[in-house]
């Protein structure tokens, strides 16, 4: 299939397979998890486990068919790629599709840069109160520009350790937690579930809002699809993707799940401790200085989010431009092999939005803060759709080629895209989703209008055409 050095044109291979696990596990472990959840908590009651459970299950999917693509089509870009591969038999559809694609994840990242940027300060403002929120905005963006500037392994390291803490306060949470609930703790009185069931009930608002709590919690697992981009910068692609994709989907549900299970226990659902839930929940062990150490948690969550966005948007940006689909002066490869002028690019649109932050929160950030959701959705929804195509394909001509693979297809392919659809379909029911809805929608309408404006530009000729990936003549020239 596509070989990833020269896919990557010219891409460093500095990522090693620690930092591929830690990359796609503290991808999903974000500052929704340890913030937002309350939210869904809030609204479902003790039943927002299964609206996580949900919609976990469905990034699973998505996650154990973004594995099966990149290890028989590894390359940059992965599946920006995919996308145009899966339409090569109808070239107008391929070029539209990858367009749309690359462009959307894109800007889903670009937006999480700065909402992270923005976040950061005021997170660290709680310690820091009399400086500005912009400067620290500023200066966190500047920081971790100039890590993703110096090379790929310099943002494989601090990507690993900041996962790493990640991963670590979820599992040191999942174990006290644990043993708390289950009154293993000196004075405790049996189990500590009567929150599951008092207060009006394990679903005290019905089941409506649990399948609204479960298109809420979308956005917080987005971010595990970053492993399959990064994969294109390691020595064994196949086998790094393989194990981190892996990881993901063994640990995801646990880290998600299980530990919303447990914060459902200690807070009760309708107090207005839930806003905070994790802090909340350690205060209620009595765990001193619950908010000085959820603090810094959620801190690094927030800067792993901040690395991953400038990661992510600027090796997706700089696949772009290998098909004619963004200026290839962004191509420009620095000695080390990191793609400078895509990380600036991606660096300058998030000044811009950090200052629309500040001048317009209500106007112009808070389109883009609404937006982004939406369109993530549409790019896992366009994953899905290429996988099934793509599978047929491999089956057909390069079944060797499948070294991993997706899990009763095409059942759970065609239930994984009907999940989806159905989410963003709920969200035109749902009062507080239908603004994220439409401007997602309107967002994708530019990128359809920019991508016929460029159409147009150049004489209804695409910048780039080749043939489709013929498998059975790849089988050919590797052997």
């Amino acid at each position: 299939m596509h070989n990833p050095q020269t896919a990557a044109s010219g891409l460093s291979t500095g990522l090693k397979e620690r930092h591929m696990t830690m990359i796609a596990l503290g991808g999903v472990i974000g500052a929704g998890l340890f913030i937002g959840s309350g939210v869904v908590i809030k609204q479902a009651g003790p039943a927002a486990v299964i609206s996580f459970l949900i919609t976990g299950l469905l990034v699973v999917l998505v996650m154990r068919m973004l594995g099966e693509l990149a290890c028989a089509m590894p390359g940059g870009g992965s599946f920006y790629e995919y996308s145009r591969e899966a339409f090569s038999d109808r070239p107008g559809l391929s070029r539209l599709a990858g367009f749309l694609t690359g462009w959307m994840y894109w800007y889903f990242w670009v937006i999480v840069v700065a909402l992270e940027a923005v976040a950061g300060a005021d997170l660290l403002r709680y310690w820091l109160p009399d400086v500005p929120g912009w400067i620290i905005s500023l200066v966190l963006l500047v920081m971790l520009t100039l890590t993703n500037l110096v090379s790929v392994k310099s943002f494989g390291e601090f990507e690993f350790w900041f996962s790493s803490i990640k991963v670590a306060a979820i599992v040191v949470f999942l174990f006290v937690a644990g043993v708390h609930v289950l009154g293993w703790t000196p004075g405790a009185h049996g189990l500590q579930i009567a929150n599951l069931t008092q207060h009006g009930g394990f679903a005290p608002n019905g089941w409506v809002p649990v399948l609204t709590g479960a298109v809420a919690a979308t956005g917080f697992y987005f971010g595990a699809e970053i492993v399959t981009i990064a994969a294109a910068e390691t020595a064994e692609p196949q086998k790094a993707v393989a194990k981190a994709t892996n990881s993901v989907i063994t640990r995801v549900l646990v880290f998600y799940v299980g530990s919303i299970l447990l914060v459902a226990c200690l807070v009760p659902w309708n107090s207005k401790e839930i806003a905070t839930p994790y802090v909340s929940a350690l205060n209620a062990m009595g765990v001193p200085a619950a908010a000085q150490i959820m603090n810094a948690i959620v801190l690094t969550a927030v800067l792993s989010a901040l690395n991953s966005g400038l990661y992510a948007s600027s090796r997706m940006l700089f696949a772009l431009t290998k098909r004619g689909d963004a200026p290839k002066a962004l191509a420009k490869v620095s000695k080390n092999g990191v793609p400078v002028r895509a990380i600036l690019f991606a660096t300058l649109f998030g000044y811009g939005a950090i200052v629309m932050s500040y001048v317009s929160p209500d106007t112009v950030f808070a389109f883009l803060v609404n937006s982004y959701g939406t369109v993530a959705i549409f790019v896992y929804i366009l994953i899905a759709i290429s996988q099934l195509r793509l599978r047929k394909r491999l089956e057909r001509e390069a079944p060797h080629l499948l070294k991993v693979r997706m899990w009763c297809f095409p059942y759970l392919t065609w239930l994984a895209i009907a999940g989806m659809t159905a989410i963003v379909v709920a969200m035109g029911f749902i009062p507080e989703q239908r603004t994220p809805l439409a401007l997602g929608v309107v967002s994708l309408g530019i990128l359809l209008i920019a991508y016929f404006i460029r159409h147009l530009v150049n004489g209804g000729k695409a910048p780039e055409e080749r043939e489709p990936t013929n498998f059975k003549r790849v089988k050919l020239k590797k052997t």
